[in-house]
């Protein structure tokens, strides 16, 4: 009985509405844009403003609903082809038909809404976005998950096409977290990335090696991890289910031999039930144990665990404007708060008195530390620990009170703690990095007690994405 009256249950819910000839108006969060139906926004993936569409609605809430094009009408003028054959499937690079100089149009307009809509402070003119001179291969890591489940294109299946194997390395679909999209060519990373790619598939079909399956957590390939820099070093990891030395060294040399170009190839071999390679052993195969980015003469070391941002040229954009906006003559003690491996303070160090960076990673800390001391610099202090404990009152009066605070916090933006230490350490300038202007704007909001916005600049880092970089200069009012 109580099967037979979910059946009927599910006969009876309604299905999702269509709507017919709709006019996609602008851009939203997340790499979406917007419609609107009866008053009530809709968010739509892989269209772009102008674009007339027939909608097929996925989810409805009470004042907002979901959609997918299923039928195009018209096309947008604004409208450009995708270079990537894997568009609209892999989940990255949302805003590929878009030309960039639109992409770099939208993000300035999301940098100013979000100031203004969630700031409600005091701005300034916003300048124009600083957009970034490689829209390709501009990505210096790379991470591919092997995967025993390929995914398989709604084409794929309407055509009825069978693969001779299941087997895949390339990108998670989002939604679908054991599922994985077998990447031919990926247009993030260098030419090198692809090719050794797709030799390392094919040679471990060829070997019958098997990919890991994550439900059942069994399989030899893991993930592959490459990384390169602007200096031409190139760091290949691969991560292993478990140990077969005869199997792991027949691959890894197969590699060394096909690539001489590899300046680091290392392993790790990865029983635990996440990816996450942080508490694991690296070991080195052949060549170097890390490789080197450089950045106006100063070298930064890269291992396998190290974060760095990964649009290397663009980082140095970003760097430069930071530095400008700290204005710093030699004299300053500055605060670099959540200094990663310390690429920032030791950036700017030569032009300040001293440089105290604070990072929650350890590890990123330890490498921030090998930075200075690899370029000869000894005006800087690096701390590990969470920003809201260490930085403190305890911490300001044993330093000193900083002339100037440069801060890049996490997606999440600051903790009320740190943002109430920093209004207690009263440095005459802060230089506030962030990679989400929504929270951005609500910290700045919280500061304006104290502090006036005297200059913003977006930068865009991650073309043919929704994400945008933003840097404020704020000042001490009087």
């Amino acid at each position: 009985m109580h099967t037979e009256n979910k059946s009927i249950m599910a006969k009876n819910k309604k299905p999702h509405p269509i709507f017919e000839q709709i006019t996609i108006t602008d851009v939203a969060a997340e790499g979406k844009a917007i419609a609107r139906v009866n008053d009530i926004i809709v968010f739509v993936p892989f269209v772009v403003p102008g674009d007339v569409v027939d909608l097929q609605v996925t989810r409805k809430k009470s004042n907002f609903m979901e959609a997918r094009p299923i039928k195009f009408h018209s096309y947008s003028q604004d409208r450009c082809e995708a270079v990537c054959e894997h568009y609209g499937i892999c989940g990255g690079c949302k805003w590929q038909i878009l030309p960039y100089t639109e992409q770099i149009r939208y993000k300035q307009k999301q940098v100013v809404d979000n100031l203004t809509r969630i700031g409600k402070i005091e701005l300034p003119e916003i300048l124009p976005i600083i957009g970034s001179a490689k829209t390709e291969f501009y990505r210096n890591k790379l991470e591919f998950t092997f995967s025993n489940k390929r995914w398989r294109t709604n084409e794929e299946i309407a055509e009825g096409k069978v693969f001779e194997t299941m087997n895949a390395v390339g990108f998670h679909i989002p939604g679908a977290f054991d599922k994985v999209l077998d990447i031919n060519k990926c247009w993030l990373q260098t030419e090198d990335s692809n090719e050794i790619r797709n030799e390392v598939r094919r040679y471990a079909l060829e070997h019958n090696l098997t990919f890991f399956d994550l439900r059942s957590q069994e399989g030899f390939l893991r993930t592959l991890m490459i990384r390169t820099t602007s200096t031409g070093e190139l760091m290949v990891i691969m991560i292993f289910f478990y140990e077969d030395v005869a199997a792991q060294n027949a691959i890894l040399q197969h590699i060394a031999d096909k690539f001489p170009q590899i300046t680091s190839l290392l392993y790790i071999i990865n029983s635990k039930a996440n990816d996450t390679i942080t508490d694991q052993e690296v070991l080195v195969f052949k060549g170097n144990e890390c490789i080197y980015e450089e950045m106006e003469g100063l070298k930064f070391k890269i291992g396998p665990k190290s974060f760095y941002q990964t649009n290397s040229e663009q980082a140095y954009e970003l760097y430069k404007v930071t530095r400008d906006l700290a204005q710093l003559t030699g004299n300053e003690l500055v605060y670099d708060l959540y200094t990663g491996t310390g690429t920032i303070a030791n950036f700017v160090s030569h032009r300040a008195k001293q440089v105290i960076g604070i990072e929650y990673v350890p590890e990123a800390i330890a490498d921030a530390k090998v930075n200075s001391k690899l370029n000869k610099i000894d005006n800087t202090l690096f701390y590990a620990g969470d920003m809201k404990d260490i930085l403190n009152t305890a911490f300001i009066e044993q330093h000193g009170k900083p002339d100037v605070i440069i801060t890049d916090p996490p997606r999440a933006g600051m903790h009320d703690d740190v943002i109430n230490a920093i209004l207690f350490a009263e440095p005459e300038r802060i230089v506030y990095v962030s990679c989400n202007p929504a929270t951005q704007a609500r910290d700045l909001n919280l500061l304006d007690i104290k502090y006036k916005v005297k200059t913003v600049q977006p930068v865009d880092m991650f073309p043919h994405t929704h994400h945008v970089e933003n840097v404020v200069l704020l000042e001490k009012k009087l």
